[in-house]
């Protein structure tokens, strides 16, 4: 079945930007500080999620001046569909992860099922510790567990469908420059 791209459209015309490309940027350059002030001379292994942790690694990434490794993983409990499912691990980590410092970047930490698990995962693995990283934290309480955050998030965010900056509308617009959030949700 193929999309109907006019509802695509019509979904990023209407819908509210609730962090603009500026913002978006301001909350990168301090992400890129406190990463760089923890990890600089860690020699991290990065890895990341995709699809929607593409978008920041290609915007963040540039802006840590140290020498790090990049890998990536993939793992979804989402898909196209807007609620969740079963973690389908598409990629798994390849790399070895004995006695290294790694960081995870995904696009958003909403409730957080699948990045607590690639964490469990890579700790499974060796890693001596392994950090995580978000442009957004979704602000409600169905967090995998009280309290959950990530060690580095750009944005904290409503309670609504997002889209943009990695994070998709039924596999369209992470592309979008800011953060938005569908009309009504």
């Amino acid at each position: 079945m193929s999309p109907d791209l006019e509802e695509i459209k019509r979904a990023r015309e209407q819908a509210d930007c609730l962090a603009d490309a500026t913002t978006v940027e301001a909350a990168l350059e301090r992400m890129a500080s406190e990463i760089s002030a923890r990890l600089a001379a860690r020699n991290p292994l990065v890895y990341v999620v995709m699809n929607g942790g593409l978008i920041l690694a290609g915007r963040i990434l540039p802006r840590l001046p140290f020498p790090l490794e990049v890998a990536y993983l993939h793992a979804t409990r989402y898909g196209h569909a807007l609620q969740g499912a079963q973690l389908d691990w598409h990629v798994r980590p390849t790399r070895n992860l004995r006695g290294r410092t790694v960081l995870v970047l995904d696009d958003i930490l909403d409730e957080g099922h699948t990045l607590n698990a690639i964490i469990g995962h890579l700790k499974e693995e060796g890693a001596d510790e392994v950090l995580s990283a978000v442009l957004v934290h979704k602000l409600h309480e169905r967090k995998a567990y009280p309290g959950m955050r990530a060690d580095f998030s750009g944005l904290d965010i409503a309670d609504r469908f997002l889209f943009g900056c990695g994070m998709d509308y039924k596999g369209y617009w992470r592309n979008a420059p800011g953060i938005y959030a569908v009309r009504g949700s």
